[in-house]
């Protein structure tokens, strides 16, 4: 099965359709898959729900999507740097389906090992809660929350290989492998395609049985926030 694609344009070719929900992997600025998200911008796909743990910045990544008003629905866990998602949730523009950001990986990752739902007490008494199933074990009370499946996972690797087996790079783990399993169909771009075998098999995240398109990319690998000590500090 031919998996490489030559850049994300082709490798989204015949996979969006308006209303449709997609993940996208990243935690920030790292790790995210800014070349798929760019073409998804340039498609003009709409109406689309995305579930990432942030919506990226203004003018980058998802902030990309944002600006283009291309999403009608963010599932998320964290939205505090991007002005334009603001203005848009404010302005009742956009709808939001707020997560605990250890919810929101659990979610991902029950949708990948084909659990529909699970208990967590994360949440509990708070908004969060309402109007979700409560269970009580042992004593202590847990809500239900429901494990999530998209049309499309999209997800940045530090290499892989034509088999689509990825590894990635420290962090730029974060809700990568996660996503990768929960997508119906799933693309990664990455840093380096390597021949296959070449990779460490005791070093895969995510075996190629779950990605169905690679391309490899150029990468801007842009500083959310930027920290600076002065040199009376240093």
């Amino acid at each position: 099965m031919k998996k490489i694609y030559p850049d994300g344009a082709a490798a989204l070719e015949g996979l969006l359709f308006d209303g449709m929900t997609i993940m996208s992997g990243g935690f920030g600025l790292c790790g995210i898959p800014e070349i798929l998200i760019a073409a998804i911008r340039d498609s003009g796909v709409k109406d689309l729900t995305i579930i990432s743990n942030n919506a990226g910045v203004d003018g980058f990544g998802l902030g990309l999507l944002l600006e283009n008003h291309q999403v009608k629905k963010m599932i998320s866990s964290y939205v505090g740097e991007n002005k334009e998602f603001e203005r848009q949730y404010l302005s009742g523009e956009l709808d939001l389906e707020f997560n605990p950001q250890g919810t929101l990986a659990e979610r991902c990752r029950a949708g990948g090992a084909g659990i529909p739902g699970f208990y967590t007490k994360t949440g509990v008494g708070t908004v969060i809660a309402e109007d979700k199933e409560h269970k009580e074990f042992n004593g202590e009370t847990y809500i239900l929350e429901t494990g999530l499946i998209a049309d499309l996972s999209i997800v940045k690797a530090w290499k892989g290989d034509a088999q689509g087996n990825l590894i990635y790079n420290k962090t730029a783990l974060n809700f990568n492998h996660d996503m990768a399993t929960a997508g119906k169909v799933t693309i990664a771009e990455v840093e380096e395609i390597v021949p296959v075998g070449s990779l460490d098999p005791n070093f895969i995240h995510t075996p190629g049985i779950f990605v169905q398109r690679i391309l490899e990319g150029k990468h801007e690998k842009r500083i959310e926030k930027v920290t600076t000590r002065s040199k009376e500090e240093g």
